[in-house]
């Protein structure tokens, strides 16, 4: 088409969102035209319009067919252009914004986010979900996000949003949920209450956040151990019990075996089957103890002994007392110098502690003042 057609026929105006990634789109696609009076724009029911005549947002169109009207009359406006080399400087263009659910669009933290737990302390959170928006507000999207861009897609956008989302999470976390170990159950609750922290923030641009989905909430792998563990001894009511099950089990696989290997295994076990019941069964010996033999009380390792021995057959504790050691308490040898418990010197006097906030001493190993209750080290 050569200039003079292209400055007599009228403009029809329509587009097609084949990618369904585009919120706005803006024709002419290279910028701004010459819409002239009488072209026709087609809106579907998904979308809606926006006219830019002259650099401002003049109208908005919803679904049908509209006729736009501007100063850019055919053949005419060509003739009065000749100055500006046949442009005419009455610059028209249509935005095109896409109003339907742009649905599973992934959000998720880059980098663990500290959260300080009731239980475990201080830990680092890795959380994922998948969110939906719609533009509920055509002119202040396009003003605030597009801009002079030619098209914007939720690529575009998506990075934004998903640190928006992010920075809202870290503290809803922080001032709703007090340990991981109440997390199973409140993905829901969380979603909701994150979902309405971030209306103001979409909001702010003209669009809405229609849903919000918490997908996972990991923690450390460690931290993940921590809570199995917690988890299983839950399960477990009677720990007696289950190390005398484990035991059997285990006694019964080696049996399976074949050869001399599991034949010595399996003997080994047995043997030590006793003094694991023995062990599970309250702390008492396994051997009864006879009418006319005293047993005491081993105090390191609380098992009954006789109160002739030594040393403790089990621990290996001194019983005969003939020096403690003045930190931990332990029964030390003749001419011992240092405790083989804790490494003490036999001969020097426990140092205490000195409170940084009152400079009073407190015994050693203390936690807190018993002045002031200042917390030491």
């Amino acid at each position: 088409m050569n200039q003079f057609d292209s400055a007599v026929f009228l403009e029809n105006i329509e587009w097609f969102d084949e990618t369904g990634e585009e919120l706005v789109h803006r024709l002419p696609e290279t910028g701004s035209g010459e819409i002239k009076w009488g072209a026709q724009l087609t809106v579907r029911e998904s979308q809606a319009a926006v006219l830019f005549y002259k650099g401002k947002a003049c109208d908005a169109f919803g679904p049908g067919r509209h006729t736009l009207k501007t100063a850019n009359l055919p053949i005419l406006t060509k003739i009065l252009s000749i100055p500006w080399g046949g442009n005419s400087p009455l610059r028209a263009e249509v935005y095109m914004a896409n109003l339907k659910y742009f649905t599973n669009l992934k959000w998720g933290t880059r980098n663990p986010v500290a959260f300080r737990d009731s239980e475990l302390g201080l830990v680092r959170l890795r959380a994922h979900g998948v969110f939906n928006i719609q533009i509920v507000q055509p002119v202040l999207f396009i003003n605030s996000m597009v801009g002079t861009m030619g098209k914007i897609t939720t690529d575009e956008i998506g990075s934004y949003l998903k640190r928006v989302i992010v920075s809202r999470f870290n503290d809803y976390l922080g001032e709703d949920l007090d340990s991981l170990f109440n997390l199973p159950g409140k993905f829901d609750e969380i979603s909701v209450g994150l979902q309405k922290r971030l209306v103001g923030d979409f909001g702010h641009f003209g669009l809405h956040l229609s849903h919000l989905y918490i997908t996972s909430i990991t923690p450390p792998e460690e931290v993940q151990k921590a809570i199995d563990d917690k988890s299983r001894l839950g399960v477990i009511t009677d720990m007696d019990k289950f190390v005398k099950m484990k035991a059997a089990m285990a006694m019964e696989k080696a049996a399976e075996n074949q050869g001399e290997a599991g034949a010595g295994l399996g003997l080994g076990m047995g043997m030590m089957m006793p003094a694991m019941f023995a062990a599970g069964g309250g702390g008492q010996s396994s051997a009864p103890a006879t009418s006319n033999e005293r047993r005491v009380v081993c105090p390191d390792c609380q098992n009954m002994i006789s109160d002739d021995a030594r040393f403790c057959p089990l621990c290996g504790h001194q019983q005969l007392v003939l020096s403690q050691c003045v930190n931990c308490g332990k029964n030390l040898g003749p001419n011992a110098k240092f405790c083989s418990k804790c490494g003490h010197p036999t001969s020097e006097k426990p140092r205490g502690v000195i409170c940084s906030q009152c400079r009073v001493e407190n015994l050693p190993g203390a936690m807190f003042c018993n002045q002031c209750g200042q917390r030491l080290g």
